[in-house]
């Protein structure tokens, strides 16, 4: 082959290799363009994430298709700083933060809480628990917590603390009786009670009763009643009393333990007895003297002493023949007898006013026998009275107007005061005696 024709085949080369460099250059331009535009109309998305922060730039038109081409899943508890609505027509700053599950316990009862807040405070807002001031969290409400830590919450309730006569009512969570009246500043001392078990628990609405004791000493006197001792005087008339030596109460110290509860007393042991002042005993002579009463027949008196009855007994003829001489008298000249001069009053002695009546030995249930012993049966001429002896004393001698000289020898129920009451020995002469006013002299 000549030159000629040779250098004609390589320019033919030269120039298909030229334009395939030529093609090239300009596919590769434009493909360097376009990814130059594509890249030029790409927005630029700051995102922080966790705390980390990132740049990146995407041609995703909203953050939710953001989101999904950066394989970020954000829950519904994530804090997102831009809803995924959000149009990207320009840069952006997006921040990310995924929720945390923390585990709560009310009561005992479990729950939980996702957030991206870590105080205590936080989570339980976001747990929707309301807290009142007295109940108790664990950690403290500023603290901040992981979701490894587990937060308590004990509610409070009312609690009535009855201290002695003082009643209250406070706020507590679950305790003992020990730990409560501790946050309560209620003191038990040595002798106090508690009405509950110190390691009791507390429940709503329960009551704790403190039972406030003292123990004190009680110093008191208190009397000693005087002894009575009668002893016999044949001195004084029968039925007749006298106190000799006055009686007068002693004294006795007597000290006493006294146990109080709330301030009520509730026992009282007596520990010591100290006789002060030792009573003075009571002396009183009881008379045993018979009355010597007279027996009137007409002008004449005889002296009988009543105590001679039994002598009367022993010679039972002399005695009859007097009394059936005395009745005898009585009954024969009865006009006489009422007819006979009274008795001229005689001078001296206490005078005053009594009212008088009359009395019979004969009436149904009488025994016949006066306070004094005298025997109005077997001595129906005697002239005898019943008296008050605060008024006439037993076994004087009084005169009495219209009855003459008599003995205070007897007493009766309804002779009180200035009344007396006159013996006689037929009853329808006491009948028709009535009431009247008289005048007596007591003689002695």
């Amino acid at each position: 082959m000549s030159n000629e024709a040779n250098n004609t085949k390589s320019s033919k080369l030269f120039k298909g290799k030229s334009l395939a460099v030529t093609i090239a250059t300009v596919l590769l331009f434009a493909a360097v363009l376009t990814f130059a535009i594509y890249e030029g109309t790409k927005n630029t998305v700051s995102v922080t994430a966790n705390g980390e922060q990132e740049e990146v730039r995407t041609h995703a038109e909203t953050v939710g298709a953001f989101l999904e081409e950066q394989e970020i899943e954000a829950g519904e508890h994530d804090f997102l700083s831009h809803s995924k609505e959000t149009v990207i027509d320009k840069d952006l700053a997006l921040e990310w933060d995924a929720a945390e599950q923390y585990n709560v316990t009310v009561d005992g009862e479990a729950t939980s809480a996702w957030t991206t807040e870590n105080t205590v405070a936080e989570i339980l807002a976001k747990a929707n628990i309301e807290l009142t001031k007295y109940d108790k969290v664990s950690p403290a409400l500023e603290e901040q917590v992981d979701e490894e830590t587990t937060i308590s919450v004990e509610k409070a309730y009312e609690v009535t603390i009855q201290d002695g006569l003082k009643e209250k009512k406070v706020w507590s969570t679950s305790t003992t009786v020990a730990d409560f009246l501790k946050q309560h500043k209620v003191s038990v001392g040595k002798l106090d009670r508690v009405e509950s078990e110190m390691d009791e628990l507390v429940l709503p609405n329960s009551k704790v009763k403190v039972v406030r004791v003292e123990k004190v000493t009680d110093v008191v006197e208190d009397s000693v009643k005087y002894a009575v001792e009668t002893k016999k005087d044949n001195s004084l008339l029968k039925g007749n009393e006298k106190v000799v030596q006055k009686g007068a109460n002693g004294v006795v110290k007597k000290t006493y333990e006294v146990i109080k509860e709330n301030g009520k007393e509730v026992k009282r042991d007596l520990k010591n007895e100290k006789v002060v002042k030792e009573p003075t005993k009571q002396v009183t002579a009881v008379g045993t003297k018979t009355v010597v009463a007279t027996v009137s027949r007409g002008a004449q008196a005889k002296a009988a002493p009543v105590a001679a009855q039994e002598e009367k007994k022993a010679a039972p003829q002399k005695e009859k023949a007097v009394v059936k001489t005395a009745s005898a008298e009585t009954a024969a000249t009865p006009a006489k007898a009422k007819a006979a001069p009274a008795e001229a009053e005689p001078t001296g002695g206490k005078e005053f006013y009594v009212s008088a009546t009359a009395y019979t030995a004969s009436c149904t249930g009488c025994s016949g026998i006066t306070a004094t012993g005298i025997n109005l049966h077997a001595n129906p001429g005697l002239k005898v009275i019943a008296v008050d002896p605060s008024v006439i004393p037993l076994g004087s001698k009084v005169w009495v107007e219209g009855y003459g000289n008599a003995i205070a020898g007897d007493t009766g129920g309804a002779i009180k005061g200035n009344k007396i009451d006159l013996f006689m020995a037929n009853k329808s002469d006491a009948l028709s005696f009535g009431r009247k006013q008289v005048k007596v002299r007591i003689l002695n």
